[in-house]
């Protein structure tokens, strides 16, 4: 049965330093939700929190109705992959798949049938008698994930399951993992640091940063429109430009950016603009125009570099260094005059800086 994972005001140490900072988060019903983040930001720490590994500081967690906080983690009933696989070297596949079944009392004979369906199921059948040290690195990754289904868990946690295969093998296994999460509609937490994994694999992430999420939502919109400036920059918006706005006519807001440039922007497309904010772009939301009279930033191009599709350039503005790409048509030499004109459609508006 799926239940919802709820997780409060949590806050941990390891000794005197605060790894978690208040963090809560809710995983619904069936639901994946990763956890994304550099090394350190508290990623790791959350899931061995939720899976009882860790004691918190402060705060609790639940599961359904089920209060976690204090249950030891074998009391917890969480199928767990880790990256390292952990399967037991002296058994077989089909044994290590069995294991949490016999672990929790389930008959000989119904406990075969069923790590042999779930070995069915993650197209390992032909493996059952096999040792993992004669497996690959997937079959291994497959075997783990079917020894935590099996048991079919309320909550499923994956600790960076992919980290130890080939970027091929990877794409692969996310597909597999997604799949066959959504056919059993077991909540899930999946950790990774890894973007462009969560990214696919996730029904929302949380990027997170020095123990706290810094937001939490689908895959688009995280990518479209990141809540701050550390989000932005973690899904690459390279170019972060404060601005002021200096007049308003309805919808219509004139903003500067610094050296006295001023943008027109429409708050149909932004919404509501505070007076003062920063406009996000990637390179692509900036486009390199030689024409001086284009709406754009005034700005002096550097590097340029062949992308294949585009140029891009190393800009030198008054309101620092900025990233655009320009048309293969009409490259332009470091040194010479050149506008930043603003792509609405990719870019952004962050009310914090």
């Amino acid at each position: 049965m799926t239940q919802t994972l709820t997780v409060k005001n949590l806050t941990a140490h390891y000794g005197t330093t605060k790894v978690l900072d208040d963090l809560s988060l809710s995983v619904g019903a069936g639901e994946l939700v990763s956890l994304l983040g550099a090394s350190g930001c508290g990623k790791t720490t959350t899931l061995r929190l939720i899976a009882g590994f860790l004691e918190p500081t402060s705060g609790s967690i639940t599961l359904g109705t089920k209060d976690l906080t204090k249950l030891p983690a074998y009391r917890r009933d969480i199928g767990l992959v880790f990256q390292n696989y952990a399967l037991f070297p002296h058994l077989s596949v089909l044994e290590n798949v069995g294991f949490g079944l016999k672990q929790r009392g389930v008959a000989g004979s119904d406990r075969e049938k069923r790590a042999r369906a779930m070995l069915e199921r993650v197209g390992l059948t032909q493996l059952a008698d096999r040792l993992p040290g004669a497996l690959s690195g997937g079959q291994k990754q497959r075997v783990a994930l079917a020894r935590a289904l099996v048991i079919e868990p309320p909550l499923l946690m994956f600790d960076e399951p992919l980290s130890n295969l080939d970027a091929k093998l990877r794409i692969d296994m996310r597909v597999e993992i997604r799949q066959l999460q959504r056919a059993n509609g077991t909540t899930s937490v999946y950790v990774t640091h890894d973007q462009e994994e969560a990214f696919s694999i996730s029904d929302r992430v949380a990027i997170m940063n020095a123990g706290r999420i810094m937001q939490l939502d689908t895959p688009e919109a995280l990518y479209q429109r990141p809540a701050n400036a550390f989000v932005a920059r973690f899904v690459g918006f390279e170019n972060l430009v404060p601005m002021n706005v200096v007049g308003r006519d309805g919808d219509a807001v004139t903003a500067e950016a610094p050296g006295g440039t001023r943008l027109s922007l429409n708050q149909d497309r932004f919404g509501a603009i505070p007076d003062s904010f920063v406009l996000a772009t990637r390179a692509d939301g900036l486009v390199v125009s030689a024409d001086p009279a284009a709406e754009g930033i005034p700005a002096t191009p550097g590097l340029r570099t062949y992308l294949g599709r585009a140029y891009q350039y190393q800009c030198e503005t008054a309101a620092g260094k900025l990233i655009a790409n320009g048309p293969l048509s009409a490259p332009l030499e470091p040194g010479s005059t050149a506008k930043l004109v603003p792509v609405p459609d990719q870019c952004c508006v962050l009310k914090e800086g």
